[in-house]
């Protein structure tokens, strides 16, 4: 699909660097002062602010004092893995001795604190369970455990429906009532500042008498994995916690688990990036709780032997190299589909897609339907069968700007109350559950309903740059700056830019990468690299010249740095 490339605008006039590549960087991304630029921890928004955190601690010292047992109900991605680790460890070096946790399984148990995990919970004797990165939605695995005497501490950051469920604390930035100025923190964001409240509370109450009070922000780098992964907006206090988590990792100081995940990823942590934590690091983590179970990767990050954590790290990458092969053979099949669609091809035509097929594995079909979405710009849902044995259907939704996906489910369901059994999820990505029968009539008002809110040329595909680069620009002293100005991610997103260069030399790498030596107008020699290029299209030793859209990257080989452009897009002239 051909991508029409727009310059972002300046939306702000301020003075925000010395550098004016950085500074109209900046301008781009509404930064208004230099103090939105700050990442101290100083800068950081007060745990006081979050609503209900009090009572939260309240349960917590309570259990403390009473060495009650805690069951910490997590979930099966990175943002659940990164969260239940932290609150482990945070809780153990508080001095609390019973801390315990589970993570429902994907394929039997789906999503957050359901009946089936509640009776887990049960079985294991629990006195206060914690959820992390769930619970905003578990009415009834929450009620089951209430009439047990069980209490229930909830922190979320999922958007809440318009009912609570009967937790005896919930604390959840999106909550309505709740007046903390960042709605984007992670699951792993808002577990770090219970845990940041409770050391408080513990302190002003002289617990710490006879022990060394735990440093907190040795937990920074598990709070910077998580929020990057989960794809939240990076806001300055986002952004802070992740600058600060990656400063740890660049130090050497983080987890073992982290540390095996990058060397497994071929990643130097002393240059590490927020996008090394996206595109490498992450998936790997994922990939235990989309093939098998994410309990594998909350070991990993609790872990504190070396040789363990290497271990555990081949495994994930194993079970990630797995999930490549599993989603490549998907994408065949889901574009297969596509092409039978009969208005997919028309651009003014709005067109959500739906896709099922039995065979595929539930948990690959997130990875495939963002794949679908970006190749045609289309809000899309993918199907796969629960369980054999059942009839219901798990979708994994991913949207497109102008789509806010979970709303979309929720004005559906009012609609149709019989079309979906259950949903949640954010406004770019959501998931749900469906009846078999129910497909046809789903898929034909899920097109309708996009059809209804989305104008035409939302559906032609935009990429945003920030312009086009000056010969002096185009360095890599450039690069080097704004690989120092990030973190860079979802809502702050990391500079690209566009030109026309002609092709000198192209040839494939490994049977899926473009390598690439190009000339600029005014006849710099550069390398660039184009991961993943189709190769239906590339390459074409007929096409000498070229309009495309990169970001500027540094190659290093043998102690030797020198530019590198990664293309993003490329389209011929």
């Amino acid at each position: 699909m051909e991508k029409l490339i727009k310059k972002r605008p300046l939306l702000t006039t301020a003075t925000l660097s010395e550098n004016p590549l950085l500074n109209r960087i900046y301008q781009s991304r509404g930064i208004k002062t230099t103090k939105e630029l700050e990442h101290n921890l100083q800068h950081l928004h007060r745990p006081q602010q979050l609503a209900n955190i009090e009572q939260a601690v309240d349960l917590l010292t309570n259990a403390f004092d009473t060495q009650s047992r805690i069951v910490i109900v997590g979930d099966f991605d990175a943002d659940g893995a990164t969260s239940t680790a932290l609150a482990i460890i945070a809780l153990k070096q508080l001095g609390f001795e019973q801390v315990d946790y589970l993570i429902p399984d994907r394929f039997s148990q789906g999503y957050g604190l359901s009946v089936a995990v509640a009776e887990m919970v049960l079985a294991k004797g629990a006195d206060l369970v914690l959820t992390v990165d769930n619970g905003i939605s578990s009415f009834e695995g929450i009620e089951l455990l209430k009439q047990h005497g069980i209490q229930v501490l909830v922190t979320d950051h999922h958007l809440p429906p318009e009912t609570l469920p009967n937790a005896d604390a919930m604390v959840n930035p999106n909550l309505p009532f709740c007046t903390f100025p960042s709605k984007s923190l992670a699951g792993v964001g808002v577990i770090f500042y219970v845990m940041m409240a409770l050391r408080t509370r513990m302190r002003e109450q002289q617990y710490f008498q006879n022990k060394i009070e735990p440093n907190f922000a040795e937990l920074l780098d598990l709070v910077a994995l998580g929020t990057v992964a989960d794809v939240v907006p990076l806001d300055q206090n986002n952004r802070i916690l992740v600058h600060q988590g990656l400063q740890r990792m660049r130090s050497g100081h983080c987890r073992l688990g982290i540390k095996a995940l990058a060397e497994v990823s071929k990643r130097d942590l002393l240059t590490l990036q927020a996008a090394d934590l996206g595109f490498a690091v992450a998936p790997r983590l994922n990939a235990a709780g989309r093939m098998e179970n994410m309990s594998l990767g909350v070991e990993l990050l609790i872990c504190e032997n070396m040789e363990l954590a290497r271990q555990l790290a081949l495994e994930l990458d194993s079970l990630n190299q797995t999930r490549k092969e599993f989603e490549q053979e998907m994408k065949t099949e889901a574009l297969a589909i596509c092409a039978k669609l009969p208005l997919l091809a028309q651009s003014e035509q709005a067109h959500g897609i739906v896709l099922y097929q039995a065979d595929w594995h539930q948990g690959v079909i997130g990875i495939l339907a963002s794949r679908i979405k970006d190749q045609f710009n289309r809000p899309v849902i993918a199907f796969a069968q629960e369980s054999e044995e059942s009839e219901y259907l798990k979708g994994s939704a991913r949207s497109i700007s102008g789509v806010h996906m979970r709303d979309l489910l929720e004005y559906i369901d009012m609609q149709y109350p019989e079309l979906i059994e259950r949903f949640g999820g954010h406004a770019m990505a959501a998931g749900l559950t469906i009846h078999h029968s129910q497909l046809d009539n789903f898929k034909q008002v899920f097109d309708q309903t996009i059809n209804e809110i989305l104008e035409p040329e939302q559906l032609q595909g935009i990429i945003y740059t920030d312009g086009e680069l000056a010969t002096d620009e185009l360095s890599i002293t450039s690069a080097e700056i704004l690989h120092r100005a990030g973190p860079w991610g979802q809502n702050f997103p990391e500079p690209s830019f566009e030109g026309e260069f002609s092709i000198l030399q192209q040839k494939l790498l490994a049977g899926k990468h473009l390598k690439l030596i190009l000339q600029s107008d005014s006849g710099q020699l550069l390398d660039a690299i184009y991961f993943n290029v189709d190769v239906r299209m590339f390459p074409d030793l007929s096409v000498k010249k070229v309009k495309m859209v990169y970001k500027l990257d540094i190659n290093e080989f043998r102690d030797n740095k020198t530019l590198q452009l990664k293309v993003e897009y490329m389209d011929y002239l």
